[in-house]
């Protein structure tokens, strides 16, 4: 069974074909090795098929499969390596990678070996059934197979939306010989239709919930009906068929017992994991458990903190400028703080963006054990903002001195991959291109009240009258508008499988555009006096981030420049097949 913090079982699992020796006559040369594992050893039991099934939850929980800093770089998120400010070489945030990069290489291959190991959970599967002796023991194996078929899916739900314009190679079961490694791409529309029955064979097999017992975990994190329905919506989301998707989410949100968390903290850190709102999660832990454990070693959170970090993945200016700017609710009392002298007032920045960036004005939200977030670390060097999303800023001095770490950069923060709040923007967007606007606004608006902002349309409309509302009126234009550019980003940033920013701006046809839009942008850094927890003024030089106008002032920094010359449809909207892959596939293009 899997256990609640996912453990990293080394399982050999061994497919590989026995090459005949050429010219040998004995014939013990060519005889199978008694001792040796193979398929046909090794597959006896439904223990067997839970050893299988570990493994391929490992592969689905290894961070080359999402690549969320590289992705965070190709999108307009992030401006990659901050510490090169003003000056960038990142050749994803330049749009000058190819079929020889790194990224695309280890998550083409990751991706393939999550797809390699669950076919052979699946052939297992498919050889045992009726074996194994009682009905109960037959359930599980189905269990078993519709848990690696969900896998398999998702694979190739990132695949298909991330490669070679959704052309990949298909593979529905496990090469037995040397020409059997060979296979050609297959459509886009093929890959669909394959990875859209893997989900529907897991819709219909695999539980709602796996939590039987209030006293016993041991099942969380495994992956759901539930999480199938939400991924069948979004196949159909990211194909323009917003009336079939928009049912499939319905489904989510109605039938599954999901729902918003309180606090937007409970979907960022440690705090509160595998909670009502999670749909998949990858489960990490510092905690030894048959001293193995199952942190994260991809360094992400070391990449993206700003206490003693890396600087692999600094927030895109125009990105600052939004969490910045997203104006309170002031009727929610989680926004009322009481100020340095005494008396009663309100947070700087909404709940969510505190929660999910570290702004060096921000004086109501700790960090790293700072009573305020500007004495948590430097913000100079143009880096005015780091992400909270990965971090352990509520838990450590730094990213080293969090309990378990040992002074090594990993973390035990799960990777949030589908949340409700996902599925309720992605909701609103199908209300929005079906001429839905108030069903939108709804939807919309439930995630804005639970971030403590301010909420969309006129005074006293909608769900929450007594909330404040920006009082304006919104058609399919300007929601669509508000919903791609300041509610997406705003609540998903800098989390998810990786890339889904990147599908977005192209389904929507946008890419090219908004990176000449974000080129034409200008900031400065802006100084700022601050009290610190000895109760004396510091300044802290240049540690803000402020857009100003074209042609006002002498702008400290721009960016997307390259990206608005360099990034050409037919070359970056998807990562190309491999150069290793075309090397290696004789085949890869005969179809």
């Amino acid at each position: 069974m899997i256990m609640k913090k996912l453990l990293k079982i080394n399982i050999v699992l061994i497919i590989g074909f026995c090459l005949t020796m050429t010219g040998c006559k004995d014939d013990f040369l060519v005889q199978d090795n008694p001792n040796a594992i193979s398929p046909a050893t090794f597959w006896n039991n439904i223990q067997d098929l839970n050893y299988g099934l570990n493994a391929v939850y490992d592969a689905f929980s290894n961070g080359n499969s999402y690549r969320l800093v590289d992705e965070l770089a190709r999108s307009d998120y992030s401006w990659a390596n901050g510490w090169q400010r003003p000056n960038n070489t990142n050749i994803y945030y330049q749009q000058t990678f190819n079929e020889a990069s790194d990224a695309n290489r280890h998550k083409w291959a990751n991706l393939y070996t999550t797809i390699f190991r669950a076919n052979q959970v699946i052939a297992a599967c498919e050889d045992l059934a009726g074996t194994h002796g009682s009905e109960d023991t037959e359930e599980d194996a189905n269990l078993v197979l519709a848990q690696a078929r969900w896998h398999r899916a998702y694979a190739y739900f990132n695949l298909h939306n991330h490669f070679n314009n959704g052309q990949v190679i298909i593979w529905d079961e496990v090469p037995t010989s040397e020409t059997g490694y060979y296979k050609a791409v297959s459509s886009s529309q093929e890959v669909l239709d394959f990875y859209r029955a893997d989900l529907e064979f897991a819709e219909a097999n695999l539980p709602s919930t796996w939590l039987e017992d209030a006293n016993d975990d041991s099942d969380l994190g495994r992956v759901t009906s539930g999480s199938a329905v939400a991924l069948l919506g979004q196949s159909y989301l990211f194909d323009g068929d917003f009336a079939t998707a928009s049912t499939y989410f319905k489904r989510v949100i109605d039938n599954y017992g999901y729902a918003l968390t309180p606090h937007p903290m409970s979907n960022m850190t440690t705090y509160d994991e595998l909670n009502e709102e999670s749909i998949i999660e990858i489960i990490y832990t510092l905690a030894l458990i048959d001293g193995k454990s199952s942190a994260s070693t991809a360094n992400v959170n070391q990449l993206l903190t700003g206490k003693q970090g890396w600087w692999g993945g600094v927030a895109s200016n125009w990105l600052i400028q939004e969490y910045r700017n997203d104006p309170l609710d002031f009727s929610d009392e989680r926004n009322m703080v009481t100020l340095p002298d005494g008396s009663p007032g309100f947070r700087r920045y909404t709940l969510r963006t505190s929660y999910s960036v570290a702004i060096a004005d921000d004086d109501d939200t700790p960090y790293y054990g700072f009573s305020k977030t500007g004495l948590g670390t430097n913000f100079n060097v143009k880096m005015t903002c780091f992400w909270r999303k990965h971090t352990n800023w509520d838990i450590g001095a730094s990213e080293r001195e969090v309990e378990g770490t040992d002074g090594t950069t990993i973390s035990g923060v799960n990777e949030r991959l589908l949340r409700l709040a996902e599925i309720y923007l992605n909701y609103a967007e199908c209300q929005i291109e079906l001429g839905n606007v108030d069903e939108a606004m709804l939807y919309i608006n439930k995630v804005r009240r639970r971030a403590g902002a301010q909420l969309l349309g006129p005074a006293g409309s909608g769900e929450f009258p007594f909330n404040d509302h920006d009082n304006l009126t919104y058609d399919a234009t300007s929601l669509r508008e508000h919903l791609r550019h300041k509610e997406y980003p705003l609540e998903l940033s800098c989390e998810g499988p990786g890339g889904d920013r990147s599908i977005d701006l192209r389904r929507w046809g946008i890419k090219k555009q908004r990176y000449q839009e974000l080129a034409q942008r200008e900031y400065v850094g802006t100084s700022f006096q601050m009290e610190n927890d000895e109760g004396n003024l510091i300044w802290k030089w240049g540690a803000l981030c402020d857009e100003v106008a074209i042609g006002d002032g002498d702008p400290d920094w721009a960016e997307f420049q390259e990206a608005a010359v360099n990034y050409n449809e037919a070359l970056h909207a998807y990562w190309p097949l491999p150069a290793a892959e075309e090397i290696a596939n004789p085949d890869l293009y005969n179809f």
